[in-house]
């Protein structure tokens, strides 16, 4: 299938390298313009470009800053749209450029722990047993009805960056890959979450989602309430 891909750093990288080794093809990327913790110099230093966008770039495919993301973005022939570790808004409009689905990844086992740090809060809960999600994207934050869902215990010992790197982010491509594999074989999987099981957390220390498509209210603030946003 084609594929446009939204997502940023190590783990949009690796879904993209997954999904080509599949057989899928990627028409195009949004990402960041520059890696994390480094300075926002637009084109002045490639070793600064978020790795996904570097990934991109000596393949061709055409790139957009993720906060710009809007539907004339999205070839007309993409089949899915997958979110990969995105914190852009992606629109209703930019959404139904797929013809097939759009999707992402949530390192949890939604309804729980919505939000943008779901690994952290995992640990500071001492939970025991957490997961990850791949879901259809609504306009509701991480609420979409859920298309792969599998449960991992959380090592003794293990803090967000090792349940994460060691655990829940290659969980998270194995869950694309199996999607994937479904809907090129025609199953689409839709199992509405349990919004009455449903938890939201706040992110610790990170800006709200960029969210270019919503609108403004008064004064220039844009919406920040969190069932108006999409990971």
């Amino acid at each position: 299938m084609r594929l446009f891909l939204s997502g940023q750093g190590g783990f949009a990288l690796a879904v993209a390298e997954a999904v080509t080794d599949r057989g899928h093809t990627l028409t195009g990327v949004a990402t960041p313009a520059t890696r994390r913790n480094r300075p926002d110099d637009g084109d002045g230093d490639p070793t600064h470009w978020d790795r996904l966008r570097a990934w991109a770039y000596p393949r061709r495919l055409p790139w957009v800053d993720a906060v710009q993301l809007r539907a004339h973005h999205v070839p007309d022939d993409v089949d899915v749209l997958v979110a990969a570790h995105s914190h852009a808004f992606i629109g209703r409009a930019t959404r139904a450029r797929a013809r097939v689905a759009a999707i992402g990844y949530h390192p949890s086992l939604l309804p729980l722990h919505r939000g943008r740090d779901a690994v952290r809060w995992t640990i500071r809960d001492r939970d025991r047993v957490t997961g990850g999600s791949v879901y259809h994207l609504t306009e509701h934050t991480d609420a979409g009805p859920l298309a792969a869902q599998e449960h991992v215990l959380v090592p003794p010992g293990a803090t967000a960056t090792t349940l994460w790197r060691e655990h829940l982010a290659p969980l998270g491509v194995r869950l694309i890959l199996r999607v994937l594999d479904d809907l090129a074989a025609g199953r689409r999987v839709e199992v509405p979450q349990d919004e009455a099981r449903a938890t939201w957390e706040p992110s610790w220390s990170r800006p709200p989602l960029a969210k270019p498509e919503l609108p403004q209210l008064g004064g220039g603030t844009v919406q920040t309430h969190p069932d108006a946003l999409h990971r």
